[in-house]
């Protein structure tokens, strides 16, 4: 399927971005003056006579005293006060008093026990060639050093990179590519030289709902652990990021999250409330200024609609390049398009009215679906359970399947629906 979506979000990271730079002129505004060991500073003048500059007199000296010695602001209240009137007409002045902060236990499934939990196998990735560069996340996933990030964030500063791994305990390591996959825009590279790291739990993205609640973790703008957290907004969103030169786009099914997601988080895992990694945070869709509506400019930060490829749908591609293999997907062997919109309802070009859908434009020879009997034209709403909705929204479900599975497809030909049982082709000879 060789569909490029039209809006794509754009992935949380900035190849221009220097973590360590800081440009952001800070307005602290007038400050005191201060002479510590040089020219004394002129003398105050003296306070005015009469009840006025009484007053000032007393206030001034119970800050003085309230500061060296806590309760001492309302003794020397008490004794100045004993001149201008009794005692007891006036309220005693009470200080604040510096107590103790007992340590909050974590509770379990809180954010707090999370964060805890999964810190130690979230880590920062520097990526370096020259001047070019940038930063992102990774999860771990061996004691040995194997992490798993987005393709995206190895690939900001092209081939020949110098990859730079920072560790939860403040090390720091040199990584190399084990494999990368543009289409889902994954990537795992090893950490050399490392041992005894803690590797992530890896949980089941097909069991999150919608309203649950989730936890981020990465480095945003290079601020490592960094911890934000949410709900699950959407799933089963597809999002389109790009395409590459042979036209095959990379798009997913996303979990969305209103967690707070920026440059830098990319690769970093959305975890549920019992710290188990479900989802890869990948894209963001910002207010930028470019007229796209997911936001070309750089500039752009999270309003809470955030992108992460579910992590049932890439395990097995993730396993295949951790063992060094090219990895393969799924495919149906044809090319589609959104329904188009003619006469003010979406139709098929054979004239069946359909509300959603992807059209069929192009059947391979030789494809399992020119083998099932699907033609040009037909559209296709529906792969098992999961509706379809777009080009883009079969492209990532057929994505989330791999090489070898059996699907049942629903489609629409001529105003007539109907239904076909096949096995996915590989894309690993084409």
């Amino acid at each position: 399927m060789n569909e490029t979506p039209s809006d794509a979000p754009q992935p949380p990271h900035d190849p221009q971005h220097d973590p360590y730079r800081d440009t952001t002129a800070y307005d602290l505004g007038p400050q005191p003056s201060w002479n510590p060991g040089g020219t004394p500073a002129p003398a105050a003048a003296p306070p005015a006579r009469g009840r006025k500059g009484f007053a000032a007199a007393v206030v001034a000296a119970s800050l003085v005293v309230g500061g060296v010695a806590g309760f001492g602001g309302a003794a020397a209240w008490s004794a100045f006060d004993g001149e201008g009137g009794s005692s007891q007409d006036s309220p005693a002045v009470q200080t604040s008093e510096v107590v103790d902060t007992p340590e909050a236990g974590a509770e379990p499934g809180s954010v707090q026990q999370v964060a805890a939990d999964v810190l130690p196998s979230v880590v920062r990735i520097d990526v370096r060639s020259g001047q070019e560069g940038g930063s992102g996340s990774g999860i771990v996933l061996s004691s040995d050093g194997q992490i798993l990030t987005n393709e995206h964030v190895i690939a900001a500063a092209g081939d020949g990179a110098e990859i730079t791994v920072s560790f939860d305990d403040g090390s720091r390591a040199a990584a190399t590519v084990l494999g990368s996959d543009p289409l889902t825009d994954t990537a795992v590279i090893q950490a050399e030289g490392v041992e005894g790291l803690t590797p992530a739990t890896i949980g089941k993205s097909e069991d999150l709902r919608v309203g649950q609640a989730v936890v981020a973790i990465g480095s945003p703008f290079g601020l490592d652990a960094t911890v934000t957290s949410g709900i699950v907004s959407a799933l089963d969103r597809p999002v389109g990021v790009g395409s590459n030169e042979d036209g095959d786009a990379t798009i997913y099914p996303a979990v969305q999250t209103d967690a707070a997601i920026n440059p830098g988080n990319s690769g970093g895992p959305l975890v549920d409330m019992n710290g188990h990694v479900v989802g890869i945070n990948s894209s963001i869709r910002t207010a930028g200024s470019s007229g796209s509506p997911f936001g070309e400019s750089s500039q752009g930060g999270s309003i809470g609609l955030g992108f992460s490829i579910p992590i049932d749908e890439v395990m097995g591609v993730v396993e295949q390049m951790a063992a060094g293999e090219t990895p393969t997907h799924a495919r149906l062997g044809i090319s589609v398009s959104d329904v188009a919109l003619r006469g003010g309802s979406d139709e098929s070009s054979s004239g069946a009215d359909v509300v959603q859908g992807a059209l069929v434009r192009e059947v391979g020879d030789g494809s399992t679906a020119a083998d099932a009997g699907l033609q040009k034209d037909d559209v296709i709403t529906k792969v098992d359970d999961t509706m379809i909705v777009s080009s883009d929204s079969l492209v990532a479900t057929i994505r989330s399947y791999r090489p070898g599975d059996s699907v049942t497809i629903t489609y629409v030909r001529g105003g007539d629906e109907d239904t076909v049982e096949l096995v996915l082709d590989s894309d690993a000879t084409s």
